[in-house]
Formats: structure tokens, sequence, C-alpha cells
């Protein structure tokens, strides 16, 4: 079928002219009409405008006018991207009537290239969790699919989009992929502009892709990458073709394993599937180094630290003005926000420049690191909480957040690749974690790991 296909696999065949890109926008709009009364990964559904955009895609290619990879490509954009004339809800009451008149700085960069917006994918609520209660995991619907991305990643994973943007606060890139068997890229805090996007937390959001494959990956990011004037975080940094960076080679690759902090509290499923990875990538000839993480017991802390404040700072006019609309949880976390002091707050911003020092001195022993992308596999849908054999109960977004809030929290780039599953036939996850701007190395790793296993050519329902 079509819609199954990668993105490198069908822009082969735009190119080639052997399918064109109304027939795979067709697959894919098919291919949601058959899913998404059992995961429900869309707000909206733009099929309409996407066929239009397809017909479009066509006659430029049969004139000549290819773009390249991604043109005639049929995606999604997750519900916090502004995307011209469609609603931008958040997955929310509070923003159920707002309707952008203009692209954000990622649909604007991805209507170049000729990508095909099929809809909108739900996200936990203004991005403040990680269950997206919206959508159901598609490799076992009585499971949640992550979150905050979780409509994106679903979607992804059932073949309703090739690739789907998301964006990632605490993890909510990575966990989600992690949990519904896909790729997902964080890129390093500066690298894609925000412009556009609705904010949870300014000095921790990140915007990346989620896709089936690593060189999928790295084709979305050539288009996304790249200083905005728009967004005062992105930076003036060279930006390579990460597509001809993937070599696959590891060979000599210093390779640091943690032996603190990604250790703690994590299902033996999930230890074995990372020992398993870390052990093919040494049988791939990767210098592996066990390392300490720094600052450890400040880091999540920190998170918080940041996060709470300042989500409750960008909604503290709409919390007075339509309160009443939000979800609990995410009430409750805005509320809560509001009586973390100032000093505190800029305390978390002092020890975060010592946490982004302490790891830049780690990586100057090591090229990546590898680590579990979350503790558990995906979570009940009706209690999703993981209870850990001393007792210890925590509850999915505090859980998953734990082991994707140090790249957060220092801005580098990470990667979450399928691993393997668990026992249950779940999806687990290790992330790539990365020095800053170093997207290449972390996606060539990525790719080594993913051809050398079976992982990526497996899919739910």
């Amino acid at each position: 079928m079509l819609h199954e296909m990668t993105i490198m696999q069908a822009a082969a065949k735009i190119a080639s002219k052997s399918v064109s890109p109304v027939e795979l926008t067709e697959s894919v709009l098919k291919r949601i009409e058959q899913i998404e009364p059992h995961i429900s990964a869309f707000s909206a559904v733009v099929a309409e405008m996407a066929l239009d955009q397809a017909k479009l895609a066509e006659d430029q290619i049969a004139s000549g006018e290819y773009r390249g990879p991604l043109h005639g490509i049929p995606i999604a954009l997750k519900d916090l991207v502004d995307y011209a004339n469609v609603p931008t809800t958040a997955s929310s009451k509070v923003r159920a009537d707002y309707v952008p008149t203009t692209d954000s700085a990622v649909a604007e960069r991805l209507r170049k290239a000729g990508a095909i917006v099929v809809g909108k994918t739900h996200t936990h609520e203004f991005a403040y969790g990680t269950i997206t209660p919206t959508t159901r995991n598609p490799w076992d619907t009585s499971k949640i699919p992550g979150g905050s991305s979780g409509g994106s990643a679903a979607a992804v994973a059932t073949g309703e989009s090739f690739m789907a943007i998301g964006t990632d606060t605490g993890g909510s890139i990575r966990v989600p992929a992690a949990v519904c068997g896909i790729v997902g890229l964080k890129p390093t805090y500066g690298r894609v502009s925000r412009q556009g996007v609705t904010s949870l937390s300014w000095s921790l959001d990140h915007v990346g892709p989620l896709t089936r494959t690593v060189k999928d990956a790295a084709v979305v990011l050539n288009e996304l990458a790249g200083y905005d004037a728009a967004d005062p975080a992105t930076v003036h940094a060279p930006v390579p073709d990460y597509l001809d960076r993937i070599t696959g080679e590891v060979k000599g690759l210093r390779i640091g394993v943690p032996v603190n902090f990604y250790t703690e509290r994590v299902h033996p499923d999930v230890s074995n599937a990372t020992a398993n990875a870390i052990g093919e990538l040494a049988r791939l000839g990767a210098d592996i180094r066990e390392v300490e993480i720094p600052m450890a017991d400040a880091i999540i802390s920190t998170e918080w630290g940041l996060l709470v404040p300042e989500a409750s700072s960008y909604h503290q006019q709409m919390l007075r003005d339509r309160g009443d609309l939000y979800t609990d949880d995410v009430r409750t976390f805005l509320e809560a926000g509001e009586l973390v002091l100032a000093t505190d707050y800029i305390k978390a911003m002092r020890v975060r420049n010592i946490i982004r020092t302490a790891f830049r001195d780690l990586f100057s022993d090591i090229d990546v690191l590898i680590a579990p992308t979350v503790p558990a596999p995906a979570l009940s849908y009706e209690n999703p909480e993981v209870t850990w054999p001393d007792g210890n109960v925590e509850g999915g977004t505090i859980a998953y957040v734990r082991f994707s809030a140090p790249a957060n929290v220092t801005g580098l780039p990470a990667l979450s690749v399928p691993a393997g599953f668990s026992q249950e036939g779940l999806p687990i996850g290790i992330q790539i974690i990365g020095r800053p701007f170093d997207e290449e190395t972390v996606l060539n790793v990525g790719h080594a790991y993913e051809t050398a296993t079976q992982w990526p050519t497996l899919a739910p329902l």
C-alpha cells in the first residue's frame, strides 16, 4: 500500500513519476478514514485542501519544477503549529475559536518544500502532559500514545501521515515516538524556529519531526533548520545537508553509556532493550564508554522549576478569562505555577547554566550518549501510572519526563529510535543525545543502529 512507504521511498516514486502526489494523498486520506475511529490521532482533517495541494504538486512536478524529497508528500502538523485558515486549538476548548491567518515558520518552510498537509494532530492540552487523552496507542488501544505529540506519533505509526511535526518541552517528541515505535527528533535548542507555534515553556520548547526512519527525519530537518529573525532563540549556526552526512559508519565513535540516572527505576524490558542496542553498536565498531551523568540530582527540579512558571506566565490571562474551560490536570499545573517565587525561577535558570557546562565537559570525552527514551513502555489508558518494585508510584507525565528532561534542560539534540518490544508486545525506544548543533552525528548513529535491526520494518494495525 502507498501509505506504508517511507518518505524516501515515496519521494523516489514521485521523482520517477511512477506515483503521483494525488495517488499518495488519496491513499493517506483513505487510511485516515479507516484508522481514525480506532485511535483518534487528528483534531482536524483537511482533505479537500490536501487534494488541491496534491494536484498543484502534480502539475509542478510534471512541468519540471520538482522541489525535492518532500514535494508531494502528505504530512501532518501538531495542533500547536499555525497553518493558515486551519484552527490551532491546542486540543483545548480554551482555543476552540482560534484560526490563524498566516503560516508558522515551520509550516511555511514545509509548504515551500512542496509538502502536503492533510490535517492537525491531537496534543495533550497545550502540550502540558505526556498522556494525550484524546488519542490511543496504535499497538494496543488500551494504552496511551505518549505525549504531548501523541496524535503526531500515532498518525505516523499507522500510515495516516508520512511525517508529523511535534514539539518537545520535556520529551514530547521522543516520548510518543518511543511508545508508538517510530523515530522522533528533538533538534538543538535554536536550530528550528518556533515562530507561530503555541508555547508551553519558551526556554525549553523545541520543534521537530516524527517519522518512520532516521533518513526521513534527516530529510525533514534539511527543510526546517536555520536562523529565523522572528524567533530570537534561533542561531546563525551552519546547516549541513543532514541526509548527505548519514553514512552508517560508527567504527571508533565514542558512545557514552550512563551508570547513573538512566539506570534508576527502569522497567526490565527497557533495560534489556537498551543493553542490546548498546551491544549492537559495539558490534558495529563503536567505542563504548561508561559515564556518569553530571548534576543528576538537580536535573528534574530544574526542568520543572523553569517549565511550570513559564507556562503559567504564558497562560495567565487565559486562565483568568477562560479558566473553567481547561481540563482539570492542566488547570492544576497552571494554578500551581503561579505560586512559584521569582527567586526560585532565577535559581533554576542559574542551575541550568551549571548543568549545561557540566554536560559540555561530559561530551569532551564522548561523541554521543545512549540511554532509554522512557523508563517504561506505554501505560494503561485507564490508569496511566507505573508502580516500581520499591513501591514508588509515578504518574505518567512525571515518569516519562524523567529520562527526557536532560536534553531539554541542556538544549542538546536527541533522537529516539525503535529498539525492540516489551513482553507485552509494546514498543521500546532508545535515545541518542549529542553535542549542540551536531544533529548529523546523532542521526548517523541512529541510522547505523536502525539498519542493523529489524525494528523499523514492523508496524501496528
